[in-house]
């Protein structure tokens, strides 16, 4: 379930993020940008939320572990495998959530985007 939160957390916020910038890649899109560079200008946005969100949620799983490195018994706080699976998983899920408003910012209609405002 909190996996699926936080997908559809990240998907609310990039989304939101397209549909405020639609001039702007509307714009980008008039002067000639390709598809591929209005996805990776819309993924390159997302990877640094997840990047930081995966580093931030590591550094402070670490410190919880640490803390409650007493009420562990037979267990290692440090289960390096356990936090590196749980990290790519979390970048997996967060990069597929992040393509449908990528795929949404390059079907932004030029002619529209620059109409509306």
């Amino acid at each position: 379930m909190a996996l699926l939160l936080g997908v559809v957390g990240l998907y609310g916020v990039i989304a939101y993020s397209v549909s405020q910038r639609t001039r702007e890649i509307g714009v980008r899109m008039a002067l000639g940008a390709e598809h591929a560079a209005v996805y990776r200008l819309i993924l390159k946005e997302a990877g640094r939320l997840i990047s930081m969100g995966i580093g931030l949620g590591t550094v402070s799983a670490i410190a919880a572990a640490t803390l409650a490195r007493t009420l562990l018994f037979g267990v290692s706080s440090w289960d390096v495998e356990t936090i590196v699976a749980v990290a790519v998983v979390l970048a997996i899920a967060a990069a597929a959530a992040s393509f449908v408003p990528a795929r949404r910012a390059t079907s932004v209609n030029p002619v529209e985007a620059l109409r509306t405002e």
